[in-house]
């Protein structure tokens, strides 16, 4: 059985409804994320579970026991928000010890349950310090500890990462991952950005509009999109109506309105058994470990992604044969 049930979860706002009857399965000791875009409910519905927000009907169950009913602080439930909430006017260890003092433990022994965990986060020489001698990364380090210290049951995270610089952002999904592995903490996180989702999680939930677009494994969802939607807002997926099918392969797209196609997928070495098109490179951009490159062929422009160090291979206004495989094509 799953350990966090959400069953048939309705939330309104001002009796419109912006969670529609939905249903999520989580297990124990994984990281699942909710992922979508803006004003699609992924934060209403982490909320809705942590008890912030009242639900109008369904149920929310954790480790068997339904929770729904009761008040936030019953739930063991553990919560980092974008703007970290820290205290101003108290120190890390503070900070930290804040939910332990909260419910009255034992000063000597609350205070160890804070030195370990400053050391988990890896905050040791900070525990004097005050939020605003800390950097971005720091703060949410703190976050991270005083949600954990309390050692709750779960652990929610809204929008962890996002007021991060890029280094910063690699730095603490290595800090969640090995936390959760360490820990064997199961985690719920909610972004917009695809990358980070694929990059952290076990289980995606895709949500648009207060539904559950598409539900499944990374790797799943990134090579099996169910939508056109799913396929644009997961990746740089080449995304081909008929006519602009029939323009690059000459032949119709049979069974379907759309094909898409992942720009890795195109190969300009020879394959087997593949449609054999050719175009040519109009321009080429540095992103990291590969190299995209937008091709045109006819009318029409697709991307074509390369390791970086094929860099050297392929020029702007070179013209090139590109094959691919239709088994390797997603017909939506």
């Amino acid at each position: 059985m799953s350990y966090i049930q959400v069953n048939q979860l309705v939330k309104k706002f001002n009796n419109k409804e912006i969670l529609k009857s939905l249903n999520l399965n989580i297990q124990e000791g994984t990281i699942t994320t909710l992922l979508g875009p803006s004003g699609c409910g992924k934060s209403t519905l982490l909320r809705s579970i942590v008890g912030l927000h009242d639900i109008d009907s369904g149920q929310i169950i954790i480790d068997g026991k339904r929770v729904d009913q009761l008040p936030p602080k019953e739930r063991k439930i553990g919560m980092v928000f974008q703007n970290y909430a820290l205290f101003p006017n108290m120190t890390v260890q503070a900070n930290i010890r804040f939910g332990l003092d909260m419910k009255k433990m034992d000063r000597k022994e609350a205070n160890e349950s804070v030195k370990e965990i400053i050391h988990l986060v890896g905050l040791e020489g900070k525990e004097t310090a005050f939020p605003r001698e800390l950097s971005g990364g720091q703060q949410q380090r703190v976050a991270l500890a005083r949600a954990l210290v309390t050692k709750p049951k779960v652990l929610l995270l809204d929008e962890p990462l996002s007021a991060l610089d890029a280094q910063i952002r690699k730095n603490i999904q290595k800090l969640l991952r090995r936390l959760q592995y360490e820990l064997g903490i199961t985690m719920i996180l909610v972004t917009h950005d695809q990358e980070e989702a694929m990059a952290l999680s076990d289980y995606i939930y895709i949500l648009k509009d207060g539904c559950i677009a598409q539900e499944g494994e990374p790797n799943e969802i990134y090579k099996h999109p169910k939508s056109e939607f799913i396929a644009k807002f997961i990746g740089s997926y080449n995304l081909l109506n008929s006519e602009a099918f029939y323009e690059i392969f000459k032949t119709p797209l049979q069974g379907a309105s759309f094909v898409a196609i992942r720009p890795e997928i195109f190969s300009p070495d020879p394959v087997a058994n593949a449609y054999q098109i050719e175009g040519e490179i109009i321009n080429s951009s540095m992103l990291g470990s590969i190299v995209r490159y937008d091709v045109k062929i006819g009318n029409q422009i697709i991307y074509l992604d390369r390791l970086n160090r094929s860099y050297q291979q392929l020029n702007a206004d070179n013209k090139m044969i590109l094959y691919v495989k239709e088994e390797d094509m997603v017909k939506i």
